[in-house]
């Protein structure tokens, strides 16, 4: 069993009453909040009307760009990423998602370097906090200008190797949900995820972001979700479809069209979701880190450009 959340980026025209109401009628108890919008109305404000309405916060998003890519010094940066712990804090919520920034003009070392010099600073204060900072790897089709984690077996690596209770990964199902790989992943991504979240797609990743309402695209999301649960994933599934699809059916449809097929989901055996072929390896979570070879993806150097919390119009992620 697991508890359903929406995105604000899916409901991005309406204002958080209104999504608190829409969201409460279609019987969601969780929403994940985009700080833009909570810049719009404060934090405390924000706080004060959630928790009134008994709607939990599933996750921030989302603090980071510490290459640079975004215009801000890395100072900067770390400074707006440790506003945003505190703001996960009042909010309520654990989880705070990540977003390494471009590699720039950088060398992919350097880039990983600072990631790191970052996440060594704001961990203590997250610790300290009980956030978890969620690093959200994006697939290199729809990376561009935003992230040069691009490999999810990279990031699941970093997340293991820095071991810190603070730090855990954001796993995008849109992303890389179509790697016959991740059924072998499952039982380390279960371990190290901080919070999932799904949309659907037909064809490969694209910088278009069009990320349609699960069970209308080809992903296997649901055996995938399920896995994770087998596995002992027991944290929040973020249901965050954007784009046009998501404009033209409309978000009422959208949301109650969420909230049956998470109701299914739940409902269904987990035996009986890999029926379409799919098999777990039941050794996987038994396989040295150096064996999770990077997926054959090339990195490419991408311009800068603007994201701060208060000006970007919407998260890669």
């Amino acid at each position: 069993m697991f508890n359903a959340s929406i995105s604000q980026l899916t409901t991005s025209r309406w204002e958080l009453p209104e999504e608190i109401a829409h969201c409460t009628e279609h019987g969601f108890n969780a929403i994940s909040v985009w700080r833009p919008k909570l810049s719009d109305m404060g934090v405390a404000s924000a706080a004060a009307l959630l928790a009134s309405a008994g709607m939990e916060v599933s996750s921030v998003q989302w603090a980071g760009g510490f290459t640079g890519s975004d215009g801000r010094s890395f100072d900067e940066s770390v400074a707006d990423a440790i506003d945003a712990i505190e703001a996960t804090q009042m909010l309520g919520a654990c989880v705070l998602i990540v977003h390494s920034g471009c590699r720039g003009g950088h060398t992919l070392n350097h880039a990983h370097r600072l990631l790191r010099q970052a996440i060594e600073v704001i961990a203590p204060v997250a610790r300290r906090k009980g956030v978890t900072l969620a690093i959200k790897p994006i697939h290199a089709a729809a990376a561009t200008g935003c992230s040069f984690l691009t490999q999810l077996c990279e990031a699941l690596q970093l997340v293991e190797r820095l071991n810190d209770s603070a730090v855990g990964l954001s796993l995008d199902l849109w992303q890389f949900g179509h790697k016959p790989e991740l059924f072998k992943l499952l039982p380390r991504l279960a371990a190290s995820t901080a919070v999932v979240q799904v949309a659907d797609r037909l064809g490969p990743p694209s910088g278009e972001q069009e990320r349609l309402p699960a069970s209308r695209g080809s992903l296997p999301l649901e055996a995938l979700v399920a896995g994770l649960i087998e596995f002992g994933y027991a944290g929040q599934i973020e249901f965050d479809p954007v784009g046009e699809a998501v404009e033209e059916i409309g978000y009422e449809r959208v949301l109650a069209e969420t909230r049956v097929l998470a109701d299914a989901w739940n409902a269904e055996q987990s035996s009986a979701l890999f029926e379409q072929g799919q098999t777990l390896n039941p050794l996987a979570s038994t396989v040295p880190i150096e064996t999770c070879e990077p997926w054959n993806i090339q990195l490419r150097s991408t311009p800068s450009r603007r994201s701060h919390a208060s000006s970007h119009t919407v998260s890669r992620g």
